[in-house]
């Protein structure tokens, strides 16, 4: 099988719920989750973007979201913008945590800032991690906290989750709908971006909508890259791209990481494991046949949401690797969708 690099997880924000568990969520597994320190060697796992997520501050605990997005058609409300005053402690504590992981790894886990160590991560058997933030709810609107988390080590960041930022406006969990629900950019976005490619910072466009994404797009000089989105084409929720975003991906140089999950996945949009490859090769041949195959890769959302059941967790890497191969995908083909895409594109964003 291949070593896996991939565009998204969420086990920071699993730490977060549960700090007093960290020992065994994180070194030895506590039997829960997609991701442990085990299971990622086990399953290949060569590292990923690792997820600082702010979660809504009652997490919109009256919302049963597995219930209503089971059943399509759905909207989901979004939650209200929160201010940075409210996101920055709980950023810096997802950050320590990281950094927790890393000290506490015996070796086994890495922080890296450099394609170079992510390069020597891999020949080394050491699992690479790249801080990301999934929302910029902790950067002020004078940006001064985006040069302090990137010199903790972030090197990516999608300027909305899926709710309202200063910085521009995310898509609902809605299906079926289309990307384009709101404004584009503020002029505070607008700054966002062109720092992020001063410091060299990767720009995520997952969970923008439609006009951000353009936006983006007229302003960066950088590679366009969604971390972990599918096909429009294939399954009509908001969360996806539209061909049209497809093709300004591929004109920049970027990539799309496949999101595992399943409701972006299945044609019907319902979020159910009960699922098998068919979806999942159609979203990759999809996005094959609109980017070419240097332009995607895996992004999995490992512990933020629901995954086939085939899949699984993490250890279950290689029966999708599996699936990929019986469904005539060759080992060059195999390597780029697994990593080297990914090394491809950061190593054009962030440079030497």
């Amino acid at each position: 099988m291949f070593p896996t690099f991939d565009g998204h997880n969420d086990i920071l924000f699993r730490l977060l719920k549960d700090p007093g568990a960290r020992q065994a969520i994180w070194l030895t597994g506590e039997g829960k989750g997609h991701l442990d320190l085990p299971r990622m060697i086990k399953g290949g796992f060569a590292g990923g973007f690792f997820a600082i997520y702010i979660p809504s501050p009652h997490d919109d605990d009256d919302i049963d979201y597995q219930q209503i997005m089971s059943n399509p058609p759905y909207r989901m409300p979004l939650p209200e913008l929160i201010g940075a005053e409210v996101a920055q402690p709980v950023a810096l504590a997802l950050a320590g945590y990281l950094l927790w992981m890393e000290r506490s790894s015996g070796g086994k886990f890495r922080i890296v800032r450099t394609v170079a160590e992510i390069r020597d991560c891999m020949a080394r058997g050491i699992i690479a991690g790249i801080m990301h933030m999934e929302g910029a709810e902790a950067i002020g609107e004078d940006l001064d906290a985006l040069h302090s988390f990137h010199a903790m080590g972030l090197r990516s960041i999608g300027p909305v989750w899926s709710r309202p930022t200063i910085f521009g406006h995310g898509v609902p969990f809605a299906f079926p709908s289309g990307p384009d629900t709101g404004d584009g950019l503020t002029a505070a976005g607008k700054r966002l971006v062109r720092e992020c490619n001063a410091l060299k910072i990767l720009i995520d466009l997952s969970h923008l909508n439609e006009k951000g994404f353009d936006d983006v797009a007229a302003l960066s000089d950088a590679p366009l890259v969604a971390t972990h989105s599918n096909a429009h084409a294939v399954t009509p929720t908001s969360r996806n791209l539209t061909d049209r975003q497809l093709a300004v991906i591929k004109d920049s140089g970027g990539m799309v990481g496949l999101n595992f999950a399943t409701s972006f996945l299945r044609r019907d949009g319902a979020q159910s494991a009960d699922m098998g490859w068919e979806d999942v090769l159609a979203h990759l041949d999809h996005l094959l046949d609109h980017l070419g195959e240097d332009h995607v890769g895996m992004g999995s959302d490992f512990d933020g949401a629901t995954v086939p059941q085939g899949i699984g967790d993490v250890t279950g890497l290689p029966a999708l690797q599996q699936a990929m191969m019986d469904h005539g995908y060759g080992e060059a083909l195999m390597k780029k969708l697994t990593h080297e895409n990914w090394l491809r594109v950061l190593d054009l964003t962030w440079g030497a």
